[in-house]
């Protein structure tokens, strides 16, 4: 997980997008523990209070249980919720990609063959 100082967006949302992923790729299963504040702070190089926030967020959302004295774990609907998270915004990233293509004129075709051309790109390098 990277941390981008220079992004628009909070720190704290970028380490909760990053353990969505995670639980979302399945690298974190329902019922696994995640690191403690401490140790996850150390790894990323931030304030203890960060994390704290990222792991109150995610609580919230569902993706995460904290089990007193035991520490932070993936709830069980987890792994699905992070999924329909991340199709949800994936969905909302798409369709605003083709509202700026369809004002610039650019056919459908061309944002097909773009999309088809890209996708196969990011693919073969991620495997």
């Amino acid at each position: 997980m990277r941390i981008r100082t220079d992004s628009q967006t909070p720190i704290f949302e970028q380490i909760a997008d990053g353990v969505r992923g995670l639980i979302a790729s399945g690298v974190h299963k329902p019922g696994e523990g995640l690191p403690s504040l401490r140790a996850f702070a150390k790894k990323l190089g931030v304030n203890p209070n960060t994390v704290q926030r990222a792991y109150e967020l995610l609580e919230r959302e569902g993706f995460i249980v904290t089990r007193r004295g035991l520490g932070v774990f993936v709830s069980e609907r987890g792994k699905a919720d992070a999924i329909l998270k991340a199709e949800s915004a994936f969905q909302s990233e798409i369709r605003t990609s083709i509202e700026k293509a369809a004002a610039s004129s650019v056919s459908v075709s061309t944002m097909r063959r773009l999309f088809r051309e890209e996708s196969e790109r990011i693919l073969a390098k991620s495997k």
